[in-house]
């Protein structure tokens, strides 16, 4: 089902870095660790070879997770988008709030989403509730305080490479 998930080149090559990162050399390190403490004999009390085991686990389980979410990405480059008078996926987005307070975000994949540097997720609330809106709408967004009203003021897009 590729396309269900979409995703900006730089969040996408980040994942990908990752997925590299961890079958290329965190994995291979700790194959040769528990190689080295299975050699070691009684592996039931080999403390090297137990956490070596569990780690190896832990770094097959996000390959596998990377790897799903990596085939069911669909890469969209916000750069590319020909409607910019609109919020689409990849839109800076500055809005403000009934109390005033000014919010500037970034709509950007499920999967590069960080809050606490305004990438907001393309499946959050707030991202669903702006999606399609012009400079000057009024969204309402139910969040974890309730009811909120939100006018956009400004939407931009990252420069197109020439």
């Amino acid at each position: 089902m590729k396309g269900d998930n979409p995703i900006t080149p730089a969040g996408y090559a980040a994942m990908k870095a990752r997925y590299d990162h961890l079958l290329g050399t965190a994995r291979p390190e700790i194959v040769e660790i528990v190689s080295w403490a299975a050699g070691n004999g009684d592996r039931s009390e080999n403390g090297d070879y137990l956490y070596g085991r569990k780690k190896m686990r832990e770094i097959d389980r996000e390959l596998a997770h990377l790897a799903r979410r990596m085939k069911a990405a669909r890469v969209i480059d916000p750069a590319e988008q020909p409607d910019r008078t609109r919020v689409f996926f990849g839109a800076t987005v500055t809005l403000v709030d009934e109390d005033e307070r000014e919010r500037t975000l970034t709509l950007v994949g499920d999967d590069e989403q960080d809050a606490g540097n305004g990438l907001v997720g393309w499946s959050s609330p707030l991202a669903r509730a702006v999606r399609g809106a012009e400079i000057g709408d009024v969204r309402m967004v139910r969040g974890p305080t309730g009811l909120r009203e939100w006018e956009v003021l400004a939407i931009s897009y990252p420069e197109r490479a020439a």
